[in-house]
């Protein structure tokens, strides 16, 4: 069952200290309990590899700012958006008032599909 309710973005945070691999990170505060973090994919392996990986680090940069209407990734905080969940999964963020919405998961795989 999916839960609809909004956050404040608390943190924006891009790191490669994760696994070696470059991931990003949103904390998100929902107001009544407490913070939740949203990312954490793979968005880029800095190995040398001979198959093409699609460019997941600028589609996820590229669509979370458009969800949080931003043009800059330190402008995230403090911006409001919708979150969709299961239980404790974060599945998609969304504008706070625009239809517009960010599955990475779906996302991801159609990249995956193209390459």
């Amino acid at each position: 069952m999916s839960n609809i309710k909004n956050a404040i973005i608390t943190d924006a945070t891009i790191t490669n200290d994760d696994h070696g691999c470059l991931s990003a990170w949103l904390t998100l505060d929902y107001g009544d309990c407490g913070v939740q973090g949203f990312g954490g994919y793979n968005l880029y392996i800095p190995r040398k590899n001979t198959k093409s990986q699609a460019n997941y680090a600028g589609h996820f940069i590229w669509r979370v700012m458009e969800v949080a209407d931003v043009t800059k990734w330190h402008n995230l905080i403090n911006k409001t958006i919708r979150v969709e969940s299961d239980l404790s999964k974060i599945n998609k963020i969304g504008h706070i008032t625009k239809d517009i919405w960010f599955d990475p998961a779906l996302e991801f795989s159609e990249l995956r599909n193209e390459t």
